[in-house]
C-alpha cells in the first residue's frame, strides 16, 4: 500500500489498530503508553513499540506534545500510519521524528499482523 509521507523513517512490528480516532492528550498515559481513555476500542492496551494505526486525532493541541513525551520517555509506537491525518498528530510525529504515512486504507491492516512501514517511500508492507 501506499501512502503521503508525513516523516520519513522504516520500522517493522505488530500493528495495533483502531478504527476511531485517538485522542493523546488524556487519551494516552505518557508514562505508560497505555491507552487510557474510558471506553476506547484499545482501552488498557499500550502503542509502546508497536506500529499504531488509526484514522486521526481529536481534541486538544497538547496532543502533539503528548507525542513528544512518549518518544522521550522510550514509550512511543514504532511508527503511525493514518488514514486522515490532523494537524495535531502531524506535529507529534514530526517533532518526536517517529516515521509517519498518512492516507491509508486502514481497514486493510489486521490488529496484531506484523507489518514494515517504510516511510522513505512511503509504503506499508503487509
Amino acid at each position: 500500500m501506499k501512502g503521503k509521507i508525513i516523516y520519513p523513517g522504516k520500522a517493522e512490528g505488530e500493528a495495533i489498530v483502531s478504527l476511531e480516532p485517538i485522542g493523546f492528550y488524556g487519551g494516552v498515559d505518557v508514562k505508560t503508553g497505555k491507552i487510557v481513555e474510558k471506553g476506547h476500542p484499545l482501552e488498557g492496551r499500550t502503542i509502546k513499540d508497536k506500529i499504531l494505526v488509526f484514522p486521526h486525532g481529536k481534541g486538544s493541541t497538547v496532543g502533539s506534545y503528548i507525542i513528544y513525551g512518549l518518544k522521550k520517555s522510550g514509550n512511543a509506537p514504532l511508527a503511525i500510519i493514518t488514514e486522515d491525518i490532523d494537524t495535531v498528530t502531524a506535529v507529534g510525529v514530526i517533532i518526536s521524528e517517529i516515521p509517519c504515512i498518512d492516507g491509508i486504507d486502514i481497514k486493510k491492516i489486521k490488529d496484531g499482523e506484523i507489518i514494515g512501514v517504510d516511510a522513505e517511500k512511503g509504503e506499508i508492507i503487509l
